[in-house]
């Protein structure tokens, strides 16, 4: 009976230890350092501005080429998808719509900048996945798997596209939301995979998807409300290239969100193990933070409480 007891406390524990870990001062300060490491906001912006020299040329072009095939257009999609009026809508036309510029034709130098532009968005990326996994980086010598996720990269754009087609109807987009957190959380599971050459297996990239599909689906129901002000606000005050401006805005969040979630994921699959292999700080350790932190908040509240204090006798005196 001792032995039983004493399992089941330490199931207990385990379980308690797995759904509260993310409460404890350690593990957000490790969150915090794993994204200073890899530089988190200089990497978001370097991917947005990797993802939006690779974007706005696949969309021409594309629109160029399907537009033998099938109606496609890539403006009047980016309209329809985020409800953009006025300004917005006429500034994305301009950029996007290849009859305002005469026609637009695919040659041999355009497939070249394009390749070179995809190739740029995937190998940062790929170091993105190096860096927050300490992987040894490979650079070029990946190049035949970076073109495999440019691949994927359009068919998971082709079906996202379909589901807000489909979906997408209404203010906020919450059906499409729902729906494409999935397919995205599949994504980017086989993103690390492919990039990473396959040195960071599917169970260690798991918390990773699920956290970065959950808050980019977060993510675009806001940008249903935003980018519309967005855009008419830029469009407004520089015209068409305002449109750049506030798609190089909405990727930059976008690459954020996905950043801050390759660190919180890994430390999470990091914490998890830890918790399976039955590593435990001590209580004394746990109590040390939890006091740090309560202190520094007792100092910032009598901190406020003194410069209102010193404030309220300065404003009785104007008075």
């Amino acid at each position: 009976m001792p032995d039983v007891d004493g399992h089941e406390r330490l199931r207990r524990e385990r379980l308690v230890r797995t759904l509260t870990f993310w409460l404890r001062p350690a593990f957000s300060l490790r969150v915090l350092n794993r994204f200073q490491k890899i530089v988190g906001f200089d990497r978001a912006m370097a991917l947005a501005s990797s993802a939006l020299t690779a974007l706005i040329p696949l969309a021409i072009l594309a629109g160029a080429v399907l537009s033998n095939f099938v109606h496609y257009d890539a403006a009047e999609r980016i309209i329809n998808r985020y409800g953009l009026t006025g300004k917005g809508a006429d500034a994305v036309r301009s950029l996007l719509d290849p009859s305002e510029g005469g026609g637009a034709s695919v040659g041999i130098l355009g497939v070249v900048f394009l390749t070179i532009s995809a190739l740029s968005f995937a190998r940062a990326a790929q170091r993105l996945f190096e860096q927050c996994w300490d992987l040894k980086p490979l650079s070029m010598r990946n190049t035949r798997n970076d073109l495999v996720w440019i691949v994927s990269l359009g068919a998971y754009a082709a079906v996202s596209g379909w589901v807000q087609a489909v979906l997408g109807g209404g203010r906020l987009g919450l059906t499409a939301a729902l729906v494409e957190a999935p397919v995205t959380a599949v994504f980017l599971l086989w993103s690390g995979r492919v990039l990473s050459a396959k040195r960071i297996s599917l169970i260690r990239l798991l918390p990773f998807g699920i956290i970065t599909a959950t808050l980019t689906a977060v993510y675009s129901v806001g940008a249903k409300v935003y980018l519309p002000r967005l855009f008419n606000s830029y469009a407004a005050r520089y015209g068409a290239i305002g449109a750049v401006f506030a798609m190089i805005s909405a990727l930059f969040g976008v690459m954020l969100v996905t950043v801050a979630s390759a660190a919180l994921g890994r430390e999470v699959h990091e914490e998890l193990t830890r918790i399976r292999a039955g590593d435990r700080p001590s209580d004394h350790e746990i109590r040390q933070e939890w006091d740090g932190i309560i202190e520094q908040a007792r100092l910032r509240w009598r901190t406020a409480r003194e410069q209102v204090s010193h404030r309220r006798p300065e404003d009785t005196k104007r008075v």
